[in-house]
């Protein structure tokens, strides 16, 4: 991964437009999760990555969004019930279509390509490129093993050194969940760690007024609440809250979050969404 990222996130007063953070990688271009759609992002000079983490029945942390792998891989099986190697086995990148219509596996490729990226191996990669960008991580819930997602979570960011607030040259980490258990166990085990509490469109109206859970200071909203309920977003920030945005791949929406002043929008598409913010 030779390319920098675009420098660290500016605060919010100094923004003159919303962060952008590339959606599992730029999982619109490349298989999401993979280290290449990781390594994508870094062409289109974007604030941030998103990944999402499940446990393996070995308790590896590895980036993978659906509860099985038969989306995503060429295998099947429920993801906390299959061990690290036989997950290491499987192709993560053939199922997805370039843009002529050829699969992955027809294509003339680098073979890491289709590789199993775990939490470790991502943190690695952009902790070595010694810039600040804005890492959300969001652990899945539910799960059969409950809090140990958390506990290994934070295992992990210490031993990179992420658990004690935003340094220089490292990534700047937020981890988030739609659990607002989950959110509390984060904020017990590691209190310096920011945390982002996800609500969908069909959450109720209590989150919808600018209140957030005990130590949470950020509200991730599906982008659907924005086209039915806008005011949502100056509702939070009067309470000095930031809002990030999800999953933004429209140009309507994309202006909408310039309009409302978000503060981060989500997306498939992050280079075309920079382009356009920009």
């Amino acid at each position: 991964m030779e390319a920098r990222w675009a420098g660290a996130p500016a605060g919010p007063g100094d923004r003159t437009r919303p962060l952008v953070v590339a959606h599992r990688g730029a999982s619109a271009e490349e298989p999401e999760h993979t280290l290449e759609a990781y390594t994508k992002v870094f062409a289109h000079g974007v604030e941030g990555i998103e990944c999402d983490v499940r446990l393996t029945a070995d308790h590896h942390l590895v980036c993978v969004h659906d509860r099985r792998a038969d989306r995503t891989s060429s295998g099947n099986g429920v993801i906390s019930t299959l061990e690290l190697a036989r997950l290491e086995e499987l192709d993560w990148a053939s199922w997805k279509r370039l843009d002529d219509g050829t699969s992955r596996e027809d294509a003339d490729v680098d073979t890491e390509r289709g590789r199993l990226l775990t939490l470790r191996r991502l943190l690695d990669s952009l902790v070595s490129q010694r810039q600040e960008l804005l890492t959300l991580i969001e652990t899945k819930h539910p799960t059969r093993y409950g809090g140990l997602v958390e506990r290994q979570l934070v295992t992990v960011l210490r031993e990179f050194g992420l658990t004690i607030g935003d340094l220089p040259q490292l990534p700047h980490v937020r981890v988030m969940s739609f659990s607002i258990l989950a959110l509390m166990r984060m904020r017990g085990l590691a209190p310096q760690v920011p945390l982002v509490y996800l609500v969908e469109a069909s959450a109720p109206r209590f989150s919808w007024d600018g209140s957030l859970p005990p130590g949470v200071n950020t509200i991730g909203l599906d982008v659907r609440i924005l086209r039915r309920t806008p005011s949502v977003v100056r509702a939070h920030q009067r309470r000095g809250h930031e809002v990030y945005v999800w999953t933004v791949n429209e140009p309507d929406d994309v202006q909408r979050c310039a309009d409302l002043g978000v503060d981060v929008v989500i997306t498939d598409r992050p280079g075309d969404v920079r382009s356009m913010l920009d």
